[in-house]
């Protein structure tokens, strides 16, 4: 066994160091399993040789590097491209198909996911008769009711100016009437017409039984007899449920008769006015207050909105004749007088004491008296 001699001339004790103190671990030490994780957002990935701030890199997703763009410095690689692929490779391929690497987006007003596989037509036999026989198991009967029922939608809608949120719920509630199979002896022409008129009373923008009649050509008591149970399937219907902005059929509430300060701001918007919100908002008003007139009992709305933009028209210095407003609301211009010779011995209640300040530039005494 070798033994191990001191030297004389070395000194060991000055060698000899005690041993570092064992400190606390720190707020600041690494999490440990039990701690959730959390990104630590002060760090920055910089080029040690540009040393700028904040730094310039580019992502090469091409290469999957991450580079300076200042000198070129690879400062990481294996970058994951995380964007959409909506490249097509349609100019790769010399037959009949396109084989997009991203194909439509899902219809939700069609039944299926419609991402299911499509054979194309190619050249030989088996392929025909593949292609046939899938045509014959997709294309069926209730999808080319659907499609058809919303291009009548669609183009009915568009003729007079429904936005596209009114159109996607009447759409909706077509669906829902088509897999319930509520009307089956009922033409679809009355179905769709019922559809467009409660989806516009849904989304605040009512129409009319007669405006609906000149849009469909369906009689107002037609239209009205499919409403009606049309209306009460979808408050019986609790279980269906849609998104984003649809209608929410769990949360359906029948509506009452369209009032007549519904149709206000509609016909204040085709009649142009120099500010249409002041007219909008007056003539609400007056029309709102209107229905406690026991002269204005039972008459129409489209009435009693057309004689309201009447006076307020006057009252507010922007006239316009009864034959203009007639023609917007789809009245007769005596119907107009008539509503409002009820209306003005009440002008005084009617009008509000801030549409004669200097601000809203009302004046009684441009009201007519007929």
């Amino acid at each position: 066994m070798a033994t191990v001699v001191p030297r004389p001339d070395i000194d060991l004790s000055s060698q000899m160091l005690p041993p570092p103190p064992v400190s606390a671990p720190s707020a600041a030490a690494a999490p440990t399993a039990d701690e959730e994780y959390k990104q630590n957002l002060n760090s920055r990935l910089t080029c040690p040789d540009c040393n700028e701030n904040p730094p310039n890199l580019v992502e090469e997703f091409s290469s999957g590097d991450m580079v300076c763009a200042s000198c070129g410095l690879v400062l990481g690689d294996r970058i994951i491209d995380t964007r959409s692929e909506w490249r097509t490779f349609a100019n790769d391929d010399q037959g009949n198909d396109d084989p997009s690497r991203v194909g439509d987006a899902m219809n939700p007003l069609l039944s299926g996911s419609q991402l299911e596989t499509n054979i194309a037509f190619g050249e030989g036999m088996r392929s025909r008769e593949l292609h046939r026989a899938q045509n014959r198991s997709v294309n069926d009967k209730a999808t080319k009711t659907l499609l058809s029922a919303y291009r009548e939608i669609s183009n009915l809608c568009e003729a007079i100016s429904i936005p596209k949120t009114t159109q996607d719920t009447a759409k909706h509630i077509f669906k829902l009437v088509e897999e319930a199979k509520l009307f089956k002896s009922k033409p679809i022409e009355s179905v769709i017409a019922s559809c467009i008129f409660i989806a516009c009373r849904q989304s605040k923008a009512p129409r009319t039984f007669r405006e609906i009649f000149s849009l469909t050509k369906v009689s107002k008591k037609e239209i009205g007899r499919t409403f009606k149970q049309l209306e009460k399937f979808l408050q019986s219907n609790r279980e269906a449920n849609t998104n984003g902005s649809f209608l929410m059929v769990e949360n359906y509430e029948a509506t009452g008769t369209t009032g007549a300060s519904e149709l206000c701001a509609r016909y204040c918007n085709n009649l142009q006015f120099k500010n249409p919100h002041l007219m909008e908002r007056v003539s609400k008003s007056l029309a709102e207050k209107s229905s406690a007139l026991k002269d204005l009992a039972g008459r129409s709305p489209l009435s009693i909105a057309a004689a309201a933009i009447y006076m307020a028209s006057h009252l507010m210095g922007d006239a316009r004749t009864s034959r203009d407003i007639a023609a917007v609301a789809g009245v007769s211009d005596g119907t107009i007088r008539t509503a409002y010779r009820h209306m003005y011995p009440a002008r005084d209640d009617l009008v509000e004491k801030e549409w004669l300040s200097q601000k809203g530039g009302g004046r009684i005494d441009r009201l007519p008296q007929s």
